[in-house]
């Protein structure tokens, strides 16, 4: 399949390939996970939107909680197809979490319309090869390849063997969903169709603490800030903020509580089980922040970050109860407040959210690539994406002129 002594392979279990192999491939910067220093403070809005030593979606750890909850399985639509290549020792040197799906659920980038107008026309848009964290709309690398002197090589032959894999599968297309900056360019270098959309993330330009980010925005955003968060707790809510051992079964059986119930009424069915929470927190909890909002004795709501070095990400919220202004404190304040004390250098706060922007969150780029076996498929998406690509980009410049901060 390529011209040298690397061959590709796939595994059907993450659970097949030992975590140290696999972690020195998904973060090679900080592959044994320990919780690094410190950022410097920047303006490079690069290193701002994409510095990236630890990601704790790229572990081990989280993707194979994934599929021993039975989160992400092939009964959910979720079958697990992991592509790894390997030199001639069996040195690993670099993998992609890719899944074999038969649906497009959980993904956040959205196809929907794509396999509509294919399988109307005759095709069979299903099964798809998906190459992502499941479930997790967080920007990250995709092309696992570790540091080593094979490394082009190595990705070359990545790249190479997603496309194998969907032809040996008979999938329709493949893609890579929320990859960074470097993976994205090297995919349309290798020919694929590259898609943009737009998130909502804090971006860490040397802030001291939250007091000094209020202080860089207009005088009206800053009061308005200030409210919330005084409403938010006036009924006499208290604020946990719980990590590594502190976060016990108790914490985590309220939280799956909050979740089902936010889940349920916006999507109709949640994806995670509840075994995957209690698994994350046993194998990762030094890289999770729960914050939890109690009043009266009891937990009413809800919020789950992971910590990267470099970011944090939040991801699910829910309440049993609703309050003024509970959802921004817990999900967005707080995790503002943590990522300046811990010297991070940007907050992710998942998808969509044009509310997020009044609160400091600024208009991002984000990336996909696609691959599809029918030239006319291929074709009549790659229009839509070129029309959509100007919406994109008109959009997050339209949205920068509204971000919150003090002129000039």
């Amino acid at each position: 399949m390529a011209e040298t002594d690397l061959t590709i392979r796939t595994i059907r279990s993450i659970s097949e390939i030992a975590p140290e192999l696999w972690d020195a491939c998904a973060n090679p910067q900080n592959p044994t996970g320990a919780l690094q220093p410190k950022q410097q403070p920047t303006q490079d809005l690069d290193a701002l939107r994409f510095a990236e030593r630890h990601n704790p979606f790229l572990s081990h750890a989280f993707l194979h909680a994934l599929e021993v909850s039975r989160s992400a399985v092939p009964r959910q639509g979720w079958a697990p197809l992991h592509l790894l290549v390997e030199d001639a020792q069996g040195n690993l040197l670099a993998c992609a979490p890719a899944y074999l799906k038969s649906h497009s659920m959980g993904e956040y980038v959205f196809d929907h319309a794509w396999a509509d107008a294919f399988e109307r026309a005759g095709g069979d848009y299903y099964p798809k090869l998906q190459v992502c964290v499941p479930f997790t709309p967080a920007t990250g690398r995709r092309l696992l390849v570790a540091d080593t002197p094979r490394a082009e090589d190595a990705r070359t032959l990545l790249i190479a063997g997603l496309a194998a894999v969907r032809a040996q599968t008979k999938a329709s297309s493949t893609h890579v969903t929320f990859p960074d900056q470097a993976d994205y360019e090297a995919l349309g270098a290798a020919g694929w169709l590259q898609r943009s959309g737009k998130q909502f993330h804090f971006l860490n330009r040397g802030y001291a603490d939250f007091d000094a980010f209020l202080d860089a925005l207009a005088s009206r955003k800053r009061k308005n800030i200030r409210k919330e968060r005084d409403q938010a707790l006036s009924a006499g809510i208290d604020v946990h903020m719980l990590t590594g051992t502190e976060i016990t079964e108790e914490h985590w059986d309220a939280f799956f509580d909050f979740y089902i119930d936010t889940g349920s009424r916006k999507w109709g069915t949640p994806y995670l089980t509840r075994a995957f929470f209690s698994d994350v927190g046993r194998s990762m909890a030094d890289r999770i922040l729960l914050v939890m909002a109690k009043r009266e004795g009891r937990w009413i709501a809800g919020a789950i970050n992971f910590i990267g070095d470099d970011a944090l990400y939040g991801r699910n919220w829910g309440c049993l109860e609703e309050h003024p202004f509970l959802h921004f404190e817990l999900c967005y304040y707080r995790a503002i407040d943590f990522a300046l004390t811990s010297g991070m250098l940007r907050v992710e706060a998942g998808a969509q959210g044009e509310h997020k922007l009044a609160r400091g969150y600024e208009p991002v780029e984000t990336f996909s690539a696609h691959e599809f076996a029918d030239v006319r498929l291929a074709a009549a998406v790659k229009g839509f994406i070129v029309r959509e690509r100007t919406h994109v980009e008109a959009e997050i410049e339209v949205y920068g002129e509204h971000v919150p901060f003090k002129k000039g």
